[in-house]
């Protein structure tokens, strides 16, 4: 283990909450009704950049998402995979969790209360959409800011870093044939060139310029590399924020007519959010792994890259879009519902260590 990995490893995880962060929600909600306001009053500018496409890619978009992406991404060492090994009962927690168990527990809430408990109070021609949206979201593992739940629950911070880097790589081969069979098991069809598309532009092409850029910064230091992520780092949710206006611009009118469709989004994400980081905390205990691995390879689990989804949902279904909407609920509980995940496993610390 280098000592650069290590030095990497403490600080990407031991970064405080940023307020942009520990208020993101509050954020969202404002980016909804600001969103909203301007789609009604300003429809033709709205139009305009709805217009702005490259191969069905919008521009304004495709930037925002860069922004929003290659920042988090920085803080992914892939030399950190060197680690995996230390902890491979708590990365076999993380990678059954995150790949077997929540793609396909999300695929399922999405039929069982979209499709069926909830359909009489959505619009009929959107519940394909918004199952699409459920899945894209539960597809994609966190990346950046389960840097920062690790750090509040006193997470092994190597350990979060490799099974971050772990993920990503999957990702970048796993993302588009999974989605595209969960798509298909809900009897959604999603044309594999969009898809992979979306994964080139959203994952591949990130991933590779953020590295880059990781490894000329920290040719000159880690004081410079530390410098520049503090410098970059709101970009990121500035950018999410700027796309949520934009996306709730073109929602608007449906949100109006159906005010109680967040709502009942929220539903099966709350519910998998609870399962998922119940299911992986239980089971690193079963296992026999310390608190402060189980806790990070939970909250991975249980939070998810909704940039990434956000992006795809975008690019596949358009801004009027169920799936779009559906991501962006994601993004509106994250931070509380990941905070309460936080508690508990703080709070059961005890419980878990007399295993």
């Amino acid at each position: 283990m280098s000592v650069q990995c290590e030095v990497t490893g403490k600080r990407a995880a031991g970064a405080p909450m940023s307020v942009f962060e520990r208020f993101l929600s509050v954020w969202v909600f404002l980016c909804i009704v600001v969103g909203i306001a301007l789609g009604q009053f300003l429809p033709s500018l709205f139009q305009a950049i709805g217009r702005m496409e490259v191969a069905q890619v919008n521009l304004p978009v495709g930037v925002l998402i860069w922004v929003m992406i290659i920042p988090m991404l920085l803080k992914v060492d892939f030399a950190a995979l060197s680690e995996v090994r230390q902890h491979v009962k708590g990365i076999g927690v993380t990678l059954f969790v995150n790949w077997l168990v929540k793609p396909f527990s999300m695929a399922f809430l999405g039929w069982l209360f979209i499709r069926h408990w909830f359909a009489p109070l959505l619009a009929p021609d959107q519940l394909d959409s918004y199952i699409a949206g459920l899945i894209l979201l539960a597809a994609a593992p966190c990346t950046a800011m389960v840097f920062v739940w690790s750090r509040l629950t006193g997470g092994d911070p190597l350990f979060t870093l490799s099974q971050v880097a772990l993920n990503d790589a999957i990702m970048i081969v796993v993302y588009a044939p999974l989605v595209a069979f969960l798509l298909g098991l809900s009897s959604i069809i999603v044309p594999w060139a969009t898809l992979l598309t979306s994964v080139v532009l959203y994952i591949v092409i990130p991933v590779i310029v953020a590295q880059l850029m990781r490894k000329s910064l920290m040719r000159q230091g880690q004081v410079v590399f530390d410098a520049v992520m503090e410098r970059i780092g709101p970009w990121s949710i500035a950018a999410l924020l700027a796309t949520l206006v934009l996306l709730f611009a073109f929602q608007g009118e449906a949100i109006l007519q159906q005010p109680l469709v967040i709502a009942l989004l929220a539903v099966p994400i709350l519910i998998q959010v609870l399962f998922n980081s119940g299911l992986a905390y239980w089971l690193n205990r079963a296992v026999g792994e310390k608190h402060n691995i189980a806790c990070p390879s939970a909250l991975i689990g249980a939070s998810n890259f909704f940039e990434l989804a956000v992006a795809a949902a975008i690019s596949l279904f358009g801004f009027n879009s169920g799936a779009a909407l559906a991501t962006v609920v994601g993004v509106l509980i994250e931070v509380p519902v990941m905070l309460l995940v936080v508690r508990v496993v703080n709070r059961s610390k005890g419980w878990y260590e007399r295993a």
